[in-house]
């Protein structure tokens, strides 16, 4: 009787490192889709739950709490599945690294932080050029930001939501989709789905468009933590921005023109934000060599050992 020798494992523990041999192509992340579906209605459930065993301004309150990290629990399961099936046999794509070129990590953090609060000022026309959110949306929006505990709503959306969703639209989505077709494509098919999953066009289109500028940081920098960072200053900013009194009196749709600036200062505020963000890109472009086509994901062989040419 022939004895089986089993590689180790021991990355498939780490909680990143884990999800490294699934590169889901298209039908993968239609898959990851349905994933996320099953889990928001799970998570709705404990939200009903809970109302149950207490009251249903409570369920509000704390329900987010639990049903956001629910809700991306099947994906999670489904793609360290798919990767523990592959780990002995496909190389394997790191979901995070680090490649920064001649530039130093913090200041490639402190850079992105700066043109992510430029990228969410340049997608303010999007969003006053959208007619007028429905009082339900607004409302449901208004008790999420305002209404709620404050560190409830930045527990919420400063640290779940750029954990969460970065994994799995640039973690997962980006990263598979790099593997499978042209990077431009890709690029743009994970920023769509990173739009479709906010469910309605108000935060859709910003979505989309934030999500280009963060899937190019990505494809650049191989670096999850660095887009998740820029997820959290996004967030962040419109947490405190929902706390001023003048939010709070005109509603969550306000614009920048609406509440703080003249026409002529809220046209320069859009030219100098589209400046920075053309600035940034060029900065990346020229002191961030890519080592593939494909991006700078570090490549990982069914052994678990990265590849020496994939390395920053």
């Amino acid at each position: 009787m022939s004895k089986i020798i089993r590689r180790p494992s021991r990355r498939s523990y780490d909680l990143l490192s884990g999800f490294s041999y699934y590169t889901p192509g298209p039908g993968g992340c239609l898959m990851l889709l349905l994933m996320l579906l099953i889990g928001a209605c799970v998570g709705n459930l404990f939200t009903l739950l809970l109302m149950t065993v207490s009251d249903a301004s409570t369920a509000a309150d704390y329900g987010m709490l639990i049903s956001y990290p629910v809700m991306f629990l099947p994906a999670m399961w489904y793609a360290s599945y798919q990767s523990r099936r592959n780990q002995f046999f496909d190389t394997g794509y790191a979901i995070d690294s680090s490649h920064f070129g001649r530039l130093k990590g913090w200041g490639m953090a402190v850079m992105a932080a700066v043109v992510t609060l430029a990228g969410s000022m340049l997608v303010d026309p999007l969003s006053e050029a959208l007619p007028p959110m429905p009082e339900h949306l607004k409302e449901m929006f208004e008790n999420m930001m305002q209404d709620s505990p404050l560190w409830v709503t930045i527990v919420s959306t400063v640290i779940f939501a750029p954990f969460f969703e970065e994994w799995l639209c640039r973690g997962m989505v980006l990263r598979g989709l790099l593997q499978k077709v042209h990077p431009a494509w890709a690029m743009i098919l994970s920023s769509l789905f990173f739009a479709v999953i906010h469910l309605n066009p108000w935060q859709a289109i910003p979505a989309f468009v934030l999500g280009m500028l963060f899937a190019y940081v990505y494809y650049r920098t191989g670096s999850l933590k660095l887009t998740m960072l820029m997820h959290a200053v996004n967030n962040l900013s419109s947490v405190l921005l929902s706390q001023s009194p003048v939010i709070q009196e005109l509603g969550m749709d306000a614009s920048l023109l609406d509440v703080f600036l003249e026409k002529w200062q809220y046209v320069g505020l859009m030219a100098a934000s589209l400046f920075i963000i053309v600035i940034f890109i060029d900065i990346v472009r020229k002191n961030i060599p890519l080592a593939s086509e494909r991006g700078n994901c570090d490549s990982i062989d069914p052994e678990g050992m990265v590849k020496p040419e994939q390395q920053g």
